[in-house]
């Protein structure tokens, strides 16, 4: 789920040929988090140990080798797994969070290869709640517009701009890789940020087309290149056949001494087509407002505040508040204390094509609650 800074171990190697002097670096880094938590799910309340309440759990390797003249080799791979359990996440595959290799110059910029983040996520994320705060309550109901990144690009090409004077922008475009048919299973996206002193601005667009179905309706999500982002509950599980997923989003944030104050808006759309299971294109509107205030070095409060929107298909209001309280205790761990409540109103499209009263489902935990929903979490993070 969450992608934050890493607090890494650096192990710098320096080989020497006849010709010229190479330098080469690899980072060992990591992430383990853990806590307690309550849930009220439509069956009960829950109590449970919680993998990932902040950040999700993970180990990498990252490194570049110096080819001269500002030219880099780079890489990256990233495996997620489950501190309760032990077992690798994203579907089981053993670097499920990022796997890229790819050059990157001083001037021009970097182009990078493999499975990684859009550039929605690496640009627009960062000025959301969920990514200034670190913290999975404060992203989108039912995660609809990969607020929380749980979708990442396979087969992708990236390319990422240097830094004009505070001005940054990415493209990407994964292939779909299915022959005679450039339309199916691709993914493009773009994004744009500017900073300026306390000031920060981004926007970007991401578009994901599903495959084509063997025969008759599809069957999910099946495309080669974005993950299927369906593991916020039942808020859009019924749009798993979608021709097209497309979401823009905004997002802007300010620094007055003590405080960051942010604001964004997203528009996720799921399409339709002659193969899907559902008829009219169904829409999702968030909004979304926050305020982090330093009280000190060590700690840090917030509190922000969603609504998002659904039309077209079914028609739902979702409106949800957040506040957390993170504490560090060194450089590499903290501790925090987070909570959130989500009232669901409205009418949802269920996954075998009927309809029912809109349940609540807090940012991608997948579970659902029912016309309500509260989450309270305790827990220990630790970077490396």
């Amino acid at each position: 789920m969450k992608r934050v800074a890493s607090i890494s171990v650096a192990v710098a190697l320096t080989g020497i040929s006849a010709t010229a002097h190479a330098q080469n670096s690899v980072t060992l880094y990591g992430i383990v988090d853990a806590g307690i938590s309550y849930l009220k799910t439509s069956s009960g309340n829950r109590y449970s140990l919680l993998s990932g309440g902040l950040s999700g759990n993970r180990w990498g390797l990252k490194g570049s080798e110096d080819l001269g003249g500002g030219l880099k080799a780079i890489f990256q791979l990233e495996s997620g797994f489950s501190i309760g359990t032990g077992k690798l996440l994203q579907g089981g595959r053993e670097f499920g969070r990022q796997s890229f290799v790819g050059l990157s110059g001083e001037r021009w910029g970097s182009v990078v290869m493999g499975r990684m983040y859009d550039p929605v996520v690496d640009l627009v994320q960062p000025l959301t709640a969920d990514g200034t705060g670190g913290s999975v309550p404060f992203a989108t109901p039912g995660d609809v517009d990969n607020n929380d990144f749980s979708a990442r690009v396979s087969n992708a090409v990236k390319y990422s701009s240097p830094n004009y004077s505070g001005l940054q922008f990415e493209a990407l475009y994964a292939f779909g890789g299915v022959a005679g048919s450039t339309g199916q299973g691709y993914t493009a996206s773009g994004a744009v940020s500017y900073s300026q002193g306390p000031l920060k601005l981004a926007a970007g667009y991401f578009q994901a087309a599903n495959a084509n179905a063997a025969s008759g309706k599809r069957t999910g999500w099946t495309s080669a290149t974005t993950d299927a982002l369906f593991e916020g509950g039942s808020i859009n599980t019924a749009y798993q056949s979608a021709h097209m997923l497309a979401i823009a989003q905004v997002a802007g944030q300010y620094q007055i001494g003590a405080f960051t104050l942010g604001a964004g808006y997203s528009n996720a759309r799921y399409t339709s087509d002659g193969e899907s299971t559902f008829a009219a294109t169904q829409k999702f509107n968030t909004g979304r407002v926050y305020g982090f205030y330093r009280v000190s070095p060590g700690l840090r409060l917030g509190v922000g505040y969603i609504l998002t929107s659904a039309s077209g298909d079914a028609s739902a209001r979702y409106n949800q508040v957040s506040a957390g309280s993170f504490y560090t205790l060194s450089k590499a761990t903290d501790v925090y204390a987070t909570a959130a409540f989500q009232r669901a109103s409205g009418t949802q499209r269920t996954a075998s094509g009927g309809t029912q009263a809109a349940v609540a489902t807090i940012s991608s935990y997948g579970v659902d609650g029912t016309s309500t929903q509260a989450i309270v979490s305790v827990g220990l993070r630790h970077r490396f």
